[in-house]
């Protein structure tokens, strides 16, 4: 992947084309005028340089158009990590598209919950889902245009059939599109984080949230047709999505697909394709670390320049452990899908251990208690985030939830943390409800409606508790009803209920029984009680 001109020289040469590209959602575009032949796309499902992923993302703004889609419509992409979601989100982005990644380990009832309300009117579904793609169809009529990549979907049309007839010449009225992602929430039901300014979208929405210049400076480290950025998690995540694909591709930088997470297997990629830059989160570091020294050093990881990541807490030790071996090149970042708080480098974490980084502006995050006071530097409390103008969201379809989020321009998550005397953010706890496993969301509510469905559970907690590889594995403290008898059995039969009614990750990876959960008077679940509980139990204190 050579270019005959320097990268800095290209970049400073494209940098204004680049710039209005992206006011179009044209960038493909312009990277296939200046890097054409380079390789856009890597992946197990085929390759795209930059002229074919711009000329196939055309003919998908054709099809969709020929096929009644039109500027402020939805489109949900159910896929794997292969060069189709790359063409559908770049598509959405330049027809004036509202794009909505459907996370595909969802049932297919799960999945059709968030097509239809979303409001798709089409939906590009991988043939490896199928059954599951079916169900979320029939559960979304008004996405009356279906397309299947990578084989038959009964009822579906066959996407490269779509595409066959359609030019591929760039299309002549770009109209920049947007993205819509869900986030689960405490009541159950996930939803979705919508924006009304134009271009709105997780890559987009980090300068709008207050980023400071020098993260995104950091990130300018992509040489256009040299650096190769490895995706190792599923796109339909924000991050993902925006710091693996949007961000790559603004400066012509190539994605390197990962399907499935395999540990020795991303240091033989790093070292086949000369990867520069990767986003992870934490279960990767401690999987990568558990390696042997003598399978770590059969690698050359020397092209390795950038590793950012986020998504869930990682151990001060763990963090510690991999700068020492790759160097000061790893970057993390506090954020969520509804906005971006902060950032910190290897450098600056390392004088502050632990830290989330220092908000772009000092009045960018604020911590105040339950009743929106702020609080001085090192008092513990809620955390709040600045989101003024463009970066401001809403849920979708849920006003009240929108409001409880905000005080003024400033939202939560429920995240709980301080700023120190510096003004370097700490993260002291997340939000009560939430359960982080492997860098992905969980909330409780969704599992405790299935469990309480069952006539031999009256009264029932899920919460996280410490597991060393994930972080936190998924727990369900069951009362149970006064005809039922605790045992392995019923606390198997619980964890089949669950595995048919919701996502695998989500289910309990364990059932315990209690005679009674501990309750306030007002009657609120006490799950801090139980959460200590169970740290007591993991750490022996």
């Amino acid at each position: 992947m050579k270019t005959n001109k320097p990268a800095t020289e290209l970049l400073k040469q494209a940098r204004g084309a680049i710039a209005a590209a992206m006011g179009q959602g044209m960038v493909t575009a312009a990277w296939a005028r200046f890097l054409p032949d380079h390789r856009a796309v890597l992946s197990e499902d085929g390759d795209r340089t930059f002229a074919q992923l711009n000329a196939r993302t055309n003919q998908l703004v054709r099809a969709l158009r020929a096929r009644g889609l039109g500027a402020g419509d939805g489109l949900a992409v159910m896929s794997r990590n292969r060069p189709e979601f790359v063409e559908a989100i770049h598509a959405a982005r330049r027809a004036g598209l509202r794009v909505t990644p459907v996370n595909w380990h969802l049932t297919g009832a799960e999945a059709g919950y968030i097509v239809d309300d979303c409001d798709a009117k089409a939906l590009i579904a991988d043939a490896h889902f199928a059954d599951a793609a079916m169900e979320a169809a029939a559960c979304a009529p008004k996405a009356t245009v279906r397309l299947s990549v990578g084989g038959e979907i009964p009822g579906f049309e066959r996407y490269d059939d779509a595409l066959a007839d359609q030019a591929p010449e760039d299309i002549d009225d770009p109209v920049l599109g947007g993205a819509m992602l869900y986030t689960s929430g405490t009541t159950g039901r996930p939803k979705g984080v919508a924006r009304d300014a134009p271009g709105a979208s997780p890559a987009g929405g980090m300068a709008a949230s207050g980023m400071a210049a020098n993260p995104l400076a950091a990130m300018q480290s992509y040489e256009p047709g040299r650096s190769v950025h490895l995706v190792t998690g599923p796109l339909y995540h924000s991050a993902p999505l925006a710091f693996s694909l949007m961000m790559p591709h603004l400066f012509g930088s190539a994605v390197l697909l990962m399907n499935r997470w395999d540990t020795e297997g991303t240091l033989r990629l790093i070292q086949e394709h000369g990867v520069s830059h990767a986003h992870m989160v934490p279960t990767m570091f401690h999987r990568l670390l558990s390696l042997s020294t003598e399978v770590r050093e059969q690698y050359d990881l020397s092209t390795l320049r950038y590793l950012i990541h986020g998504a869930a807490p990682c151990p001060v030790h763990v963090k510690k452990r991999l700068i020492e071996w790759l160097g000061p090149i790893v970057h993390e970042y506090y954020a969520a899908t509804e906005g971006v708080g902060t950032m910190v480098d290897s450098h600056t974490w390392l004088k502050k251990p632990g830290t989330v980084g220092k908000p772009a502006t000092a009045d960018h995050i604020k911590i105040m208690d339950d009743e929106g006071r702020a609080l001085p530097p090192g008092e513990i409390g809620y955390i709040y985030i600045m989101a003024p103008g463009a970066a401001r969201f809403a849920y979708h379809k849920d006003q009240d939830k929108t409001e409880s989020a905000y005080r003024g321009e400033y939202f939560t998550l429920r995240d709980v943390g301080y700023l120190d005397a510096d003004g370097f953010l700490f993260l002291t706890d997340r939000s009560t409800e939430l359960i982080i496993s492997g860098g992905v969301n969980i909330y409780p509510a969704e599992i405790e409606s299935v469990l309480l469905s069952s006539p031999h559970v009256a009264d029932v907690a899920v919460i996280g508790v410490p597991n060393p590889e994930w972080g936190e594995e998924v727990k369900a403290i069951v009362q149970p009803s006064e005809r039922a008898v605790p045992s392995p059995e019923l606390a198997d039969e619980l964890v089949a209920l669950c595995q048919r009614e919701l996502a695998k990750y989500k289910c309990p990876r364990s059932v315990d029984f209690a005679h009674v959960l501990p309750r306030s008077e007002a009657g609120k679940l006490q799950k801090h009680v139980l959460r200590e509980q169970y740290r007591e139990q993991t750490t022996g204190s």
